[in-house]
């Protein structure tokens, strides 16, 4: 191979640090490399790390192979240890040029392969300028970094660091470069973003960022959030929900579990009449709003009703889109000293919970279905799109990364159906019209 070619593994802010990497890499001159952005969420994650890599490795027997992320972060020296890599370059470094320039020669030992800095010692997240975000028709702009919360089961922050924020002016000035390079479409990341500007002068609050971005950059189309915790959402968020059409009716929720005792051994800040009352409450200032949430399975302790707690919160919260992890012990976190669940019955719970998830999608797509109507969507790939709530609906024929308008029709089971706005029954997206341009 030649260049430089990043493989990414887990959230959406790692989406946007591998162009930060690749961009890093390619001004430091490194040809003939493949960089590794790792997730350390569960321990499963970091064995999908470790598969990545020897595949890599298969794939580019003679590339320079380079690791980095929250599991090279937390754990540098198990990746050193691996005859694959290279290099293990920490959180703070991965996007930096001279990270690139200063890589040990092939062969060295493990402790040599090391470039792994103490993160909390790390006090500002300087703002990363992108051109394009490679193979995604939405762009990510990371405004935060690391968590100053310490969940009893995440080992994030230590992979991660203290939370700090990306002054609004460079947030700024990064989406007007991407509206200015076609993307109609961009999506605020962080490590804990509802926490941002707490370090900044002023404090200004991620609804007042959100307010400053959609002002200051008309040309942009849609804002969308990712991963959120609800209980710090401010006022000016909750006015852009309730008023901005520019602002998407979607947010993924930072959950974690529906029994309140659980979630207080998570040492989570809020309660599960908390998150039941915020999507009740979100849904009546904009109907039609769609959630996503993160739920662990199999917490120490979790009992079956406990358990059942969660499952019922699916509903209750009315969410659309679930995403399950099985509880697995991160070395380091107090949860992996509390009595532990068997991984049988983990597995099974999981199962369970993924089952409540794909009938709540169901039950969605149904909905939305029978609501029918003209939906302007996102076109990503091989003609599905996205709706403004983020539900993908095959829209055949229309362009990659740009805005269309799509007759929801029906659903076939995993996306909404139907056709293009003004097409007919049969009519391909591509045939001219009949009745010729006078028609139109």
């Amino acid at each position: 191979m030649s260049g430089v070619k990043v493989l990414t593994l887990g959230c959406r802010l790692n989406t946007f640090e591998s162009e930060t990497m690749r961009q890093a890499a390619s001004s430091a001159g490194l040809n003939n490399a493949v960089l590794v952005n790792t997730c350390a969420v569960t321990a499963d994650a970091v064995r999908q790390a470790r598969q990545t890599i020897r595949r890599a490795r298969r794939d580019n027997p003679h590339a320079r192979i380079v690791v980095s992320g929250c599991a090279a972060q937390t754990e540098p020296e198990t990746f050193a240890a691996m005859d694959e890599v290279d290099a293990v370059i920490g959180n703070d470094s991965k996007g930096k040029a001279e990270s690139y320039r200063q890589l040990p020669d092939f062969g060295v030992s493990e402790s040599e392969k090391i470039r792994v800095n103490d993160i909390m010692a790390v006090r500002e997240t300087a703002p990363q300028m992108i051109e394009a975000v490679s193979g995604h028709a939405r762009a990510f702009v990371q405004v935060q970094n690391g968590c100053d919360h310490r969940c009893t089961f995440c080992i994030i922050p230590y992979g991660r660091g203290n939370s700090r924020s990306v002054p609004m002016g460079a947030v700024v000035t990064q989406i007007e470069k991407l509206v200015d390079n076609g993307y109609q479409e961009v999506v605020i990341t962080g490590v804990d973003a509802t926490s941002y500007g707490a370090d900044l002068p002023g404090r200004p609050s991620l609804g007042v960022l959100a307010r400053t971005i959609l002002n200051q950059v008309p040309d942009l189309k849609r804002l969308r959030l990712s991963s959120i915790d609800s209980i710090e959402i401010d006022d000016a968020l909750m006015d852009l929900i309730a008023e901005e059409p520019r602002f998407m009716p979607h947010l993924h929720l930072s959950l974690q579990h529906g029994d309140d005792l659980i979630l207080k051994r998570m040492k989570r800040r809020h309660s599960r009449r908390d998150a039941i009352d915020f999507c009740r409450t979100v849904r009546d200032l904009r109907p039609g709003f769609a959630f996503g949430a993160d739920l662990i399975a199999g917490f120490p302790t979790e009992t079956e009703d406990m358990f059942a707690r969660s499952l019922d919160i699916v509903e209750e919260c009315g969410i659309a889109f679930l995403h399950v992890f099985p509880y697995s012990p991160r070395q380091g976190t107090p949860a992996a000293r509390m009595p532990q669940l068997d991984r049988g019955l983990i597995k099974k719970r999981a199962a369970r919970l993924r089952t409540a998830g794909d009938e709540a999608y169901h039950v969605h797509l149904d909905r939305m279905a029978r609501a029918g109507g003209s939906h302007p969507v996102l076109v990503e790939f091989s003609g599905v799109a996205r709706t403004e709530n983020f539900t993908p609906v095959v829209a055949p024929g229309a362009p990659r990364g740009q805005m269309a308008e799509i007759e929801v029709t029906g659903h076939d089971g995993e996306r909404l159906t139907g056709q293009m706005a003004g097409q007919r029954a049969g009519q391909s997206a591509n045939d001219p019209d009949p009745l010729g341009p006078a028609h139109v």
